[in-house]
């Protein structure tokens, strides 16, 4: 534990190789140009990581052991330490701005997904005061099969980049905001009672702009301002209103546009 006096270490995802100094080597993946979010997949001998604190909200998830040995080691969160079993899948969740320190017993891989606060303050800006937003801290000690499923899906699109890769992060990046603010947060949101989707001039106007800059890296966040709504309630109106997710809508629409040209039609 650090000592009156002592500064506390810094870890900034939003800076280059950040967690370099902390590891005994670099990250085997990390992404890039992922606008509030920010992941990474580790694969490391035994090691211990020194006292820091981080400067977003931290998910780390336990992947796999690289030996014979168990997972387990120990994690201080805020003052408070736990001996983790850390089974495969198991999430930690390190709020920003909360002391942290960890060991592991063996060589390991995991993943570290950091979240920007301002995406969880965005996001709920429409259920919560932002300023009584507080992620509560996680030991390594259950699973989280939605977290999991969104890790997963953020590593895919990391590795494999395909169509449709931004609305595919920016849908991903919402839900998972949503689930925290749901699930691990000292203050609930209340549900919205939106549930008639959105108005046909708002479909009208978000539909023509997709068909018009198709060919463009489409943004959730500019299809909801368009909409002027939330992204959350963007997401969840469009497929009330069009009974697909606005990325599933994306791709629906530049399948068509490739068969119209091949059969030598308009574009649309």
């Amino acid at each position: 534990m650090s000592t009156p006096g002592q500064t506390i270490k810094l870890i900034d995802y939003r800076r280059e190789n950040a967690s370099d100094p902390f590891v005994p080597k670099p990250a085997v993946l990390s992404s890039s140009g992922w606008d509030s979010i920010y992941l990474e997949l580790h694969q490391q001998p035994k090691f211990d990581i020194a006292e820091h604190q981080h400067t977003m909200h931290v998910i780390a998830q336990g992947v796999s052991g690289l030996s014979n040995s168990d997972l387990s080691g120990e994690r201080w969160l805020d003052g408070k330490l736990i001996r983790e079993t850390r089974n495969h899948g198991d999430i930690a969740i390190i709020p920003a701005g909360i002391s942290h320190r960890c060991n592991w017993n063996t060589s390991v891989q995991f993943m570290v997904l950091a979240i920007e606060p301002t995406l969880l303050k965005q996001v709920g800006q429409d259920f919560v005061d932002g300023d009584r937003i507080e992620l509560i801290p996680h030991f390594m000690t259950g699973q989280d099969v939605l977290i999991q499923g969104i890790i997963s899906a953020l590593q895919a699109e990391l590795e494999f980049g395909k169509i449709g890769g931004y609305l595919l992060i920016d849908s991903l990046k919402t839900t998972l905001a949503i689930h925290l603010l749901r699930n691990y947060c000292t203050t609930q949101p209340k549900l919205s009672s939106y549930a008639d989707g959105l108005s046909k001039l708002k479909l009208q106007q978000v539909t023509e702009y997709i068909k018009e800059y198709l060919h463009h890296n489409l943004k959730l966040s500019d299809l909801a301002a368009i909409a002027q709504i939330s992204q959350y309630h963007f997401l969840r109106l469009f497929k009330q209103s069009m009974g697909v997710t606005p990325h599933q809508y994306i791709l629906q629409c530049r399948i068509k546009l490739v068969r119209n040209i091949n059969l030598g039609k308009e574009k649309w």
